[in-house]
């Protein structure tokens, strides 16, 4: 190496070389050059050793013979105590490097030089000219040079470093399909791999949503897929219209894509007395990754709407403190826009990392869901975007997720200093595949809030202790527990049946006295899913039964409800209901058609004047105020029942950033059996057309 150190600093041509120094910098000295001032110093040790060696030096005999002509190249030091020592010899001939090594070793000792005051090693250069001939100084300081040329040298690194990182750039190939990304929790688009990652035998776990790109990869090919689906667009505006990201760049070890986000809807509302319904959502969205384990994901929309008229009433009815007059369902907070609209902005972020194969760490602002079917009793995604950090970790037939959120009650008895009251929320889910074909889930959650200035209670940070037991030793009412089940079993793979069952509250003796008290606080879901159903290709069909009774999720004190910015964490119609759904999705290539059916009885509040009594339905009223404390039976109070259907057909405009046109259908009809100012007999027939950037579920079956 110190060869080719050598050849390339002697490459460059120097015809004379004497160095400056620095006031706090001495080369070595001779005894002859004390009297010379200090910018001279360097010259006169350059010229002391090229005399010496011209006076000294003895060219071999064999060299004289041979009319070698040439250089030869010696490295030496001065060390701190003034003695000369070659450090290498560069020559064709050894008796050449023989004879520098014995001159160096006649030369007197002199002092040494010198750095900051304190003695130093000096390392040096000098070529020797053969045939032997006076010669002006060429000697070069070693560590000086060296200096000099690394300083070139990142120099030059600097000056390249922005046009090297734009040689860097290469084509992108689909690296958000590998990713620790989630796949955006939609459920028309979840069932496009629901059987690929459900067939008998694979050991995945679907409850816990959304999933991660290299979960779900391993079982579906994403990238194969939406291969299938390209057009042949030769022209740049025909593959970013029909293809591809808006901006999609790749790199050594990142990649980032943007896409605007739209959602353009006009429809009418048969049952409003306004003319159309609307929605202008405009946005964008950012994801990307830095090397193979983190990924990064932000959405940002600005929308204004007015929707079909239940659907507004209901955002009414979830009014935060404020003047602002109504709290969009899954969205957040809406300000008064126009005269009957709503302008409602909303961002949603995370970051997520896997610094092992096993485990997965999320810090974000959205959305998370635990189960397998269209609703969850266990936690859903149908209230508005909220803090949260999950840890997913997998390994042998398990997978266990743990789910911290910062939620909000907004309700104006609870705010201060016009600050929204805090409530704090932590998940275990355990799933293990029993069998090849049977999963078992276990679920416990517990919520609470700044009691007695504790703030985030640190017990509930322990990912595998049992929150019912932490819950008793932090005092009564310090905070609500829930405890809950989901099974799965896969009968072939084209056909899977799943539940879940939450519990609330239970009182077993109760039960057996057979007096239904309003203690048994409990709901449970039994569905089937049928894939490529009656042998059609990519024709999914649903099933599913959902019943809760009263009171379940509340609690004796308001702000510890299983709720989050007045909507419910679990199921959209909170408590005292059963439910059942029809579901059929299909799709052929680009294209897509939605059908959805519900049919529900629910009990509901009169909050009349007369009777003021809590029915169980509404999570934030408080069930001490309940009619009777036995006979309590699903469906008490103003028995409703509601039936919504939707039909939904569209085609994908662009696979990459899921754009989609198309137009649905909702009819609604909401029947009470008795009348107040806020429950009454209502039919809705809601037309629907628009184009839209799928990221997220809307609910408009309340």
């Amino acid at each position: 190496m110190i060869r080719y150190i050598v050849l390339f600093l002697f490459l460059i041509q120097l015809n004379g070389y004497s160095q400056n120094i620095s006031s706090n910098e001495k080369p070595p000295i001779f005894p002859n050059c004390k009297a010379v001032s200090l910018d001279s110093l360097q010259q006169c040790f350059d010229k002391n050793i090229a005399d010496y060696m011209f006076a000294n030096f003895k060219v071999p005999q064999n060299v004289l013979e041979d009319n070698y002509k040439g250089k030869l190249v010696v490295l030496f030091e001065v060390d701190t105590t003034g003695h000369f020592r070659v450090i290498y010899t560069d020559a064709i001939y050894k008796e050449l490097k023989d004879e520098a090594k014995r001159v160096f070793k006649t030369l007197p000792k002199i002092t040494p030089g010198t750095y900051n005051g304190r003695n130093t090693f000096k390392q040096y250069a000098i070529p020797i000219q053969i045939p032997l001939v006076k010669q002006e100084p060429v000697i070069q300081d070693l560590r000086r040079e060296a200096e000099e040329n690394k300083v070139s040298e990142l120099e030059q690194a600097a000056k390249k470093e922005y046009e090297r990182l734009n040689k860097s750039i290469k084509q992108y190939s689909n690296n958000r399909f590998s990713s620790e990304l989630n796949v955006n929790f939609i459920h028309s688009d979840y069932a496009r791999f629901d059987r690929a990652i459900n067939v008998i035998g694979s050991n995945s776990h679907t409850a816990a949503k959304p999933f991660v790109y290299s979960e779900v990869s391993k079982y579906y090919d994403f990238e194969g897929e939406q291969n299938k689906l390209l057009k042949d667009k030769k022209t740049k505006a025909g593959k970013k219209l029909w293809n591809e990201h808006l901006i999609q760049l790749q790199g050594e070890n990142y990649w980032f894509t943007i896409d605007p986000v739209l959602d353009l809807q006009v429809g009418k509302d048969t049952d409003a007395e306004f003319n159309s319904t609307y929605n202008n959502t405009r946005g964008f969205v950012v994801q990307g990754g830095l090397g193979k384990k983190f990924g990064f994901y932000s959405s940002v929309f600005e929308s204004q709407g007015r929707f079909a008229d239940y659907v507004n009433r209901y955002s009414e009815s979830l009014k935060a403190f404020g003047p602002d007059p109504a709290i969009v369902p899954g969205r957040g907070i809406a300000k008064r826009f126009k005269s009957d609209s709503y302008d409602y902005p909303v961002a949603e972020a995370y970051l997520s990392y896997s610094p092992a194969e096993f485990l997965n760490i999320q810090f974000g602002h959205g959305k998370n869901f635990i189960g397998d079917g269209y609703r969850s009793l266990l936690q859903s995604d149908v209230s508005s975007p909220h803090t949260f950090l999950k840890l997913n970790t997998k390994f042998w037939k398990i997978k266990y997720t743990n789910t911290f959120m910062w939620m909000k009650d907004v309700r104006d008895e609870v705010v201060e200093d016009k600050a929204f009251l805090t409530k704090y929320v932590a998940n275990h889910y355990l799933s293990w595949n029993v069998s090849k074909r049977f999963n078992l889930g276990l679920f416990e959650s517990v919520l609470w809030t700044n009691s007695n200035d504790r703030g985030f209670d640190i017990n509930y940070l322990n990912p595998i202790i049992f929150y019912r037991a932490i819950e008793f030793e932090s005092g009564q009412g310090a905070g609500n527990a829930l405890l809950g089940a989901t099974a799965k079993y896969k009968f072939t793979d084209n056909i899977n049946a799943y539940g879940q069952f939450i519990l609330d509250e239970f009182s077993l003796s109760d039960i057996k006295a057979g007096e239904k008290s309003w203690k048994n606080k409990y709901g449970y879901q039994i569905g089937l899913k049928y894939y490529n159903a009656f042998n059609v290709d990519n024709l999914y069909l649903q099933l599913e039964y959902n019943r809760i009774r009263p009171y379940t999720y509340s609690h004796n004190t308001i702000v510890l409800n299983y709720a989050h910015s007045n909507q419910p964490i679990a199921h959209l119609w909170g408590a005292n209901f059963s439910e059942l759904i029809l579901i059929g999705r299909y799709r052929l290539n680009r294209w897509f058609a939605d059908a959805k059916l519900i049919f529900g009885n629910r009990g509901l509040d009169y909050n009349n004047g007369t009777d003021s009594f809590s029915y169980g339905a509404d999570l934030y009223r408080d069930y001490n105020d309940r009619p009777f404390d036995n006979g309590v039976e699903i469906g008490q109070g103003i028995k409703t029942k509601i039936f919504y259907g939707n039909l939904q057909a569209g085609y994908l405009v662009n696979p990459a950033s899921n754009l989609k046109l198309f137009t649905d259908i909702t009819v609604r009809n909401f029947d009470p059996n008795a009348t107040t100012t806020s429950t009454f007999s209502n039919n809705t027939v809601w037309f629907n057309f628009g184009l839209r950037t799928d990221l997220f579920n809307w609910y408009f079956d309340n």
